[in-house]
């Protein structure tokens, strides 16, 4: 990639790490689920800023990891779908913008989120869709290193293979965190990577903050049938000292004096 579009993802991605701080403490003592926001916000920057639609193919873009709307949202800010002001209205009663994602084709979100496990499936029939209308399209989906305990992600993994969607990127921000501890605590999981690989998807394995390995992961196609997943790993909390690798902030609210630390903290990054 070119070092004029990686510093442009670069700083959409300090500029939407910025304003899910906001967001966060805009959402008062209700808080936010900030730390996975902030572990996969790399990733959501390259594709919105670098990837998507960018030869005009009708490209789909699938929150699964819907708890972290929120990054979704600062992306959709990023590129002018909507305003800072709308943004701001996050978690704010009878508004646009709940914790988890509600579907509005108008500005780009193309499932409503709530439970775990239910986007790769979606995704699949997105993908199944463009592949017998002979389009362009690709379709990606984020995923969350807990989200793949359920066992509906495991029964999309299965099938996208037998469908020959090489039209479809999944992407696991794997950052080695989930609600309640560690996945080695909760669901032991083997090599994720390795199981991918053993139904039949091509997997590769980049860090989940690297730009430029990003791109390269995301931007990749072989029209071989094989799905495409990305294991990216990241760090929850990225990029904010008192959050990373924290639990706590799988979902919490900020105190002024954190805000200020932490956009603080962004700045000099």
């Amino acid at each position: 990639m070119n070092t004029e579009l990686c510093t442009r993802i670069e700083g959409a991605a300090r500029n939407m790490r910025r304003n899910m701080l906001e967001m966060t403490l805009h959402a008062g003592p209700n808080g936010a689920h900030i730390g996975g926001s902030l572990s996969s916000a790399d990733i959501v920057a390259a594709l919105y800023c670098g990837i998507l639609d960018r030869e005009g193919r009708g490209d789909h873009f699938v929150l699964s990891k819907g708890h972290c709307a929120m990054v979704q949202y600062a992306a959709l800010c990023e590129i002018g779908a909507i305003s800072k002001e709308e943004l701001m209205t996050f978690e704010d009663n009878g508004g646009m913008f709940p914790a988890h994602q509600v579907m509005n084709d108008a500005i780009g979100i193309e499932l409503s989120s709530g439970s775990l496990g239910l986007g790769l499936g979606f995704g699949i029939g997105l993908a199944l869709a463009d592949k017998k209308k002979g389009t362009k399209a690709r379709t990606f989906v984020l995923l969350g290193n807990g989200e793949c305990n359920e066992g509906s992600v495991w029964e999309a993994v299965m099938q996208a293979p037998k469908l020959k969607l090489d039209n479809l990127t999944a992407i696991v921000d794997s950052n080695h965190l989930q609600l309640d501890g560690g996945p080695e605590q909760i669901v032991p999981q083997a090599n994720i990577a390795e199981s991918f690989r053993s139904f039949g998807w091509e997997a590769v394995e980049i860090n989940g903050h690297d730009i430029g390995a990003i791109y390269e992961a995301l931007s990749e196609r072989k029209e071989d049938g094989r799905p495409r997943m990305v294991v990216a790993d990241t760090v929850k909390g990225k990029g904010v000292s008192f959050m990373e690798n924290q639990v706590k902030y799988h979902h919490a609210g900020l105190t002024q004096a954190q805000y200020e630390q932490a956009v603080e903290e962004l700045s000099h990054d």
